[in-house]
């Protein structure tokens, strides 16, 4: 066979081709257990950070012995004592039709179709920001599925902190959620009225003293009505009665502790 013919060309190309899959494939393979790591270390330092429990120089797994997650069932707001929190993945269960949730269109505001039965909250046990709760949520915003945390007050209706960790908004748009200046605007934010209604919600244009419910309102994001909308959407699902309402409800009743007994 001559090696510029088209059939010698072919074959060397295959060849590379088979070769360079190979490797890719074996790389992917043996690098799987480092990715994991980093990805579950990524996410402890993203729930110190709502927190602002970050320390520079100091370990993210040092710094997480002082957060204690437990696995808690959406439906009865009640600890489940029988799932360990450090093995739980809540967007494997959401997959999985034995352990998820079909969430019917007419109440599907995240727009996430599918949610596990239960979610992992994290708690702050020592140090001054003891008492702190850190509560997982996602939803779609313009281009993706934002990731995110929101940190509440001991009394399950003060927020504390909000952050995103993984999405794919529009950079200086939608990707204003990464934005420091506009995470600090949550601060003191309040989830509900009086009656127990969850308000709290971002709103197109700024937010003053002066704005009719501003405890529950936040500055939108500039240019980026449909992030922000997103954004909104996501959390009157997770924190309604869809979502982490039950919890919530028994956390401001004073029925947190012994809640894994029942």
């Amino acid at each position: 066979m001559r090696k510029d013919s088209t059939l010698g060309t072919l074959l060397v190309a295959l060849a590379v081709c088979l070769v360079c899959s190979i490797f890719v494939s074996t790389a992917a393979v043996y690098l799987k257990p480092l990715q994991q790591t980093n990805k579950a270390l990524d996410k402890k330092k993203n729930i110190l950070a709502v927190v602002d429990l970050l320390q520079e120089g100091r370990s993210v797994e040092e710094l997480f012995g002082q957060v204690e997650p437990k696995v808690v069932n959406l439906a009865t707001g009640k600890f489940v004592a029988d799932i360990d929190p450090a093995s739980f993945d809540a967007r494997k269960a959401a997959k999985d039709p034995a352990r998820n949730v079909k969430i019917p269109a007419d109440q599907d505001t995240a727009n996430i179709r599918t949610r596990a039965q239960n979610a992992t909250v994290y708690f702050v046990k020592e140090g001054e920001r003891a008492g702190l709760m850190i509560i997982p949520i996602h939803g779609y915003g313009l281009w993706s599925t934002l990731y995110g945390f929101i940190a509440l007050e001991g009394d399950g209706e003060t927020v504390y902190g909000l952050s995103f960790y993984e999405h794919a908004e529009t950079p200086g748009l939608g990707g204003e959620v990464d934005n420091p200046k506009w995470k600090s605007l949550w601060r003191g934010k309040k989830l509900f009225d009086g009656q127990g209604n969850m308000q709290l919600q971002v709103v197109k244009g700024a937010v003053d003293a002066n704005t009719p419910g501003a405890e529950h309102k936040i500055d939108g994001l500039a240019g980026a009505t449909l992030t922000s909308q997103g954004v909104s959407n996501l959390l009157n699902y997770w924190l309604s009665d869809q979502g982490f309402g039950p919890f919530l409800e028994r956390v401001r009743a004073g029925k947190l502790e012994g809640m894994s007994n029942g």
